[in-house]
């Protein structure tokens, strides 16, 4: 799909805009999205992956903004670009994130990791989400319609502790309670929100880890004995956006084959 197609998208085909959209779970999020009938923008840090992108483009409109969620300035420049090229926004999909770059116990953690961590995975959301609401509330109210969505991806850590990278429990805990604090604040003015918060999912981010977790799952971590996949979280991601839930906000969604269960 040309750029002039992209540009020339209807008017009421739905926009998300997806942070990490262009690897792991997001990439799964946004492959998931496009089936759907989206246009997707995709915010992420590293240059912009023309194959990669060529290949989405065949399944739906796309646009691609180079910048971190965690350096406030990008979130106008990508909500603007976002607006210019389509003039609408239906969900915004908080999923950038990342682990320590050292798993370090609580006692030796630093404050450089801690503020890296906290930047990207809380911060940024938080202040991401102010922008792009604001944007959805310029919409005009139609009746029995959401005005927009916004899906936080958080994680098992959000409620399951790890010492060894205390940050990012903090930060996913953390953005478990930005959820309900925008749907109890987004409610009134029809804009829902919800939390998918996935369980242990095969990425690039766990791959380092992948022995630990094929024996905790062989000891019976999970009802269901199997590694998550990025399309399970897009499922769930698919699923809350379509709007069939209308009197349901702050809710959690988990992805985790039951991991949240707890079992004598």
């Amino acid at each position: 799909m040309t750029a002039s197609e992209q540009t020339s998208t209807s008017q009421t085909q739905k926009v998300a805009l997806v942070t990490g959209g262009n690897r792991g779970i997001g990439l799964g999020i946004t492959r998931g999205l496009l089936a759907e009938g989206y246009a997707v923008a995709i915010l992420a840090t590293r240059e912009e992956p023309a194959e990669l992108l060529a290949e989405l483009r065949e399944l739906g409109p796309v646009r691609y903004t180079r910048g971190s969620v965690a350096e406030l300035e990008v979130h106008e420049r990508y909500v603007s670009e976002t607006l210019a090229e389509w003039g609408r926004i239906d969900l915004l999909v908080n999923n950038a994130g990342v682990a320590p770059q050292v798993r370090a116990d609580l006692i030796e953690a630093t404050p450089e990791s801690y503020d890296r961590v906290m930047d990207i995975n809380l911060r940024g959301p938080y202040f991401l989400t102010q922008c792009v609401a604001r944007a959805m509330l310029q919409r005009p109210r139609v009746e029995g319609e959401a005005r927009g969505t916004i899906i936080n991806v958080t994680s098992v850590s959000a409620t399951v502790v790890s010492t060894n990278r205390g940050e990012y429990c903090l930060s996913k805990a953390g953005l478990a309670m930005a959820t309900k604090l925008w749907a109890a604040a987004l409610a009134p003015e029809g804009v829902l929100a919800y939390e998918v918060r996935p369980g242990v999912i095969a990425t690039d981010m766990t791959a380092a880890v992948t022995a630990k977790y094929d024996e905790l799952f062989a000891a019976g971590l999970a009802p269901m004995p199997r590694w998550g996949s990025a399309e399970d979280v897009a499922g769930a991601v698919v699923q809350l956006a379509a709007g069939a839930m209308p009197y349901s906000t702050g809710d959690v969604l988990h992805v985790d084959g039951g991991m949240h269960i707890q079992r004598l």
